[in-house]
């Protein structure tokens, strides 16, 4: 299997906790206490190598936080390449309210990020040995919109496969620039890089064929929540419906979409069983709160309930 790298241009310390009862002003004690490494590219690197394939991350770490994220990345037994930066490391978090069963997040902007230190990001990527390189999370600020489509030139001139997962400015670049083995977006992240409002899983189908048919990137899988997702590719698009579990968090289910896709693509699996994997797995990181992110036991049981895909 070839190995992967991640590139994760803001990271984040990710905390989550459960509480009773969410009160303003009150101090509330909280419990189940954890921390994690978070931010895309890191996810998808921890639920690859759970799988059981290799992972580099790429990621930009600084400030008093940036320790904290390098060992919790250590404790994760990830291979990583840290980029320094300045500016200290982002921490989110996730606060599970039991009387409501209710999750709320809270993810800070991050820091901003010098013309050097992003361009000293570009110039490790330069070295990166990796079969496929994913491009995963927002950018920072100071990073410019259009890093990814640059990343994604750099890796197609050095043969290497580019998967890009962001939103906003950076995804639209991103896609414009083309040379994208995948490119997931959100139906809402399609949405704004589109300018429609797309009604229908019709409509979402439609517009992820117009990026494939215009060369852009040879698959485009879009997730919707609840209402499944869909995989566009040369021979059509398809739609997979959500399988039917009562979800806790919404932390992580499309970084470990992506993971499981990439994952089952590289084993050699075809592109619609490899679609259906990320889909089990992206259901399986909303089963429990917090960070833990999805689980194989959990994503061959649910990929083993999976309903049958709908063709358009």
């Amino acid at each position: 299997m070839k190995r992967i790298a991640t590139l994760t241009m803001n990271p984040t310390i990710d905390v989550a906790y459960e509480v009773g009862l969410v009160k303003h002003t009150h101090k509330m004690r909280t419990q189940a206490e954890t921390y994690a490494p978070g931010g895309g590219g890191i996810n998808v690197a921890r639920v690859f190598v759970r799988l059981g394939g290799n992972a580099r991350c790429f990621y930009l770490s600084g400030g008093a936080t940036g320790p904290a994220l390098d060992g919790l990345v250590d404790l994760h037994q990830l291979v990583r390449t840290r980029i320094p930066i300045a500016e200290p490391t982002r921490v989110a978090a996730a606060v599970l309210e039991h009387d409501s069963g209710k999750e709320y997040r809270f993810t800070p902007e991050g820091p901003t990020v010098s013309e050097a230190e992003w361009q000293a990001c570009l110039d490790a990527l330069d070295e990166a040995e990796c079969g496929v390189m994913v491009l995963s999370g927002s950018l920072p600020r100071g990073v410019p919109a259009d890093f990814y489509a640059r990343a994604a030139a750099m890796m197609e001139k050095r043969g290497i496969d580019t998967v890009l997962d962001s939103s906003g400015e950076a995804l639209r670049l991103g896609v414009e620039g083309g040379r994208l083995l995948l490119v997931k977006p959100s139906s809402g992240e399609l949405e704004q890089m589109t300018g429609r409002t797309l009604n229908t899983t019709a409509e979402i189908g439609e517009e992820a064929m117009r990026i494939v048919t215009s060369g852009k990137a040879k698959y485009v899988a879009v997730t919707m929540g609840h209402e499944g997702a869909v995989l566009a590719r040369k021979e059509g698009w398809v739609h997979a419906a959500a399988p039917e579990i009562e979800a806790q968090s919404a932390v992580g289910a499309g970084d470990s979409f992506l993971a499981a896709m990439i994952h089952a693509m590289l084993c050699g699996r075809d592109d619609l069983d490899a679609f259906r994997f990320g889909m089990a797995a992206g259901s399986a990181a909303v089963l429990s709160a917090g960070t833990g992110l999805a689980h194989p036991p959990d994503i061959e049981r649910i990929f083993a309930l999976m309903p049958p895909l709908v063709a358009a």
